[in-house]
């Protein structure tokens, strides 16, 4: 009795084991995963890293530097050089006319990377909301294709019948077959695409793609569109804009530190110890032999003439130049790009307030009808409605309904989109109730 209860405790875990699980996943949680795990944003890390080193390394010419080092050697006849056991040698720069434009270039380097940095994040928050929504179409999509498609198998199998009894053609029959095709098709079509972006968010995430499932309540409610007309709410630039400013400004800091070149002193602090050892016979040479010997003062650099520094001046501005346009021709891009958008998130809410007033006649209809069927119609001097009609009827409010799904997902597409561009992404972002679940799993 015992060994049969212990064999029904397995099978049941082994039962268990096999049932695949469903990962839901909420909408905040899925943008936390991807910060967390896209390559972009962790580039962008090292780029700041590298800045602010790069920035460090600008300053840090003026903190003196330290450098040991010995020449032991053996010498025959009067000695070479010097006989040091150890030396010790210090070296930093005092004045420079050029290195404080260095020091604001790699300051605003610093900044470009932070901004740019920024951006990268906005762009997979960007990215991770509108996978998510479109899994969150996608799966409704699916059920909807799914109860479509057993209303075009009844609608065949009532064609079939009605064509058997001599009371439908064969056209008809062929009509909703092809009918009943499409939705096969449209079903077949949705699968691929759910697993697509399933994959996609996966790889986001970092989390299993089998099964990856959404929790359409945690999504943020999107505010209602704004009316057309002049921008005059919402930043001027974006961080990407921002950045190519900030980067020009870096290169016209190296300009003016390139062109400060020449004709202007370099003033550096150097200071030396050594210990002299007498192996060499310096001591034999050298009447006024000493073992601690050291020097300490200043170094002074006046460049009359270098024509390679002279053409790198003349470089630097050039690239100094072009960055400053490049950044007025990001600025202009967004600019348009934002009104466009906005124009766009306007006339997508007009299409998806049509097909959900479309749908919701079609349900309507299909409601009326329903009570019509059961009630055996009650007008004589009316068409009768038959089952054909029913199923016809329900075919087309499920199309009505999945052109509300696309044409409501490319609205939300555009608002997200618009919602970056006015830097407004990441606090709607956060308006999410933080009572929604994280991650659930359950049996499929």
């Amino acid at each position: 009795m015992t060994r049969l209860l212990h064999l029904l405790i397995a099978s049941s875990a082994l039962a268990l084991a096999v049932i695949p699980a469903k990962a839901q996943i909420s909408f905040t949680t899925a943008v936390d995963l991807a910060l967390k795990n896209s390559p972009k944003v962790r580039m962008a890390e090292a780029d700041v890293d590298k800045a602010r080193a790069a920035l460090e390394e600008s300053r840090d010419v003026y903190i003196p530097t330290l450098v040991g080092g010995s020449g032991l050697g053996y010498s025959y006849g009067f000695p070479l050089g010097q006989p040091s056991v150890f030396n010790f040698t210090s070296q930093s720069l005092l004045i420079s006319f050029a290195q404080p434009d260095y020091i604001r270039a790699a300051r605003a380097s610093l900044n470009a990377a932070n901004l740019t940095l920024k951006d990268a994040r906005q762009a997979v928050v960007e990215d991770t909301a509108i996978t998510y929504l479109a899994l969150d179409r996608d799966l409704q999509r699916q059920a909807a294709l799914g109860d479509e498609n057993g209303y075009a198998t009844r609608l065949v199998l009532i064609v079939q019948a009605r064509l058997d009894a001599g009371q439908e053609t064969p056209i008809g029959l062929t009509t909703v077959r092809l009918t009943a095709a499409q939705v096969r098709l449209a079903r077949l079509r949705a699968e691929d695409e759910t697993a697509t972006d399933q994959a996609h968010m996966a790889r986001l995430t970092g989390l299993p793609a089998a099964g990856l499932g959404v929790i359409s309540s945690s999504i943020p409610p999107f505010a209602p569109p704004a009316p057309d007309g002049p921008l005059t709410t919402g930043p001027v630039t974006s961080p990407v804009v921002e950045a190519a400013y900030a980067t020009a400004k870096a290169k016209q800091q190296i300009a003016s530190g390139d062109a400060r070149y020449l004709w202007r002193p370099q003033i550096y602090f150097v200071a030396q110890y050594s210990l002299f050892s007498k192996f060499n016979n310096y001591d034999l040479y050298y009447q006024r032999f000493q073992y601690n010997n050291a020097g300490i003062g200043v170094e002074i650099r006046f460049p009359v003439f270098d024509a390679v520094h002279k053409a790198k001046a003349r470089e630097s501005a050039a690239d100094a130049a072009h960055s400053q346009y490049e950044a007025d021709a990001a600025r202009d891009q967004f600019l348009e790009g934002r009104q466009k958008a906005r124009h766009a998130t306007t006339e997508l809410a007009a299409r998806a307030e049509v097909a959900g007033l479309d749908q919701q006649l079609a349900q309507q209809q299909l409601d009326a009808m329903l009570v019509q069927l059961k009630a055996g119609n009650g007008n004589s001097s009316g068409a009768q409605m038959t089952p054909k009609d029913e199923q016809t009827t329900r075919i087309a409010e499920r199309e009505k309904f999945l052109t509300v799904l696309d044409t409501n997902f490319q609205m939300q597409q555009a608002q997200i989109n618009l919602l970056r561009q006015n830097g407004e992404l990441e606090t709607w972002v956060k308006a999410v109730s933080q009572s929604q679940p994280s991650i659930s799993l359950k049996p499929e």
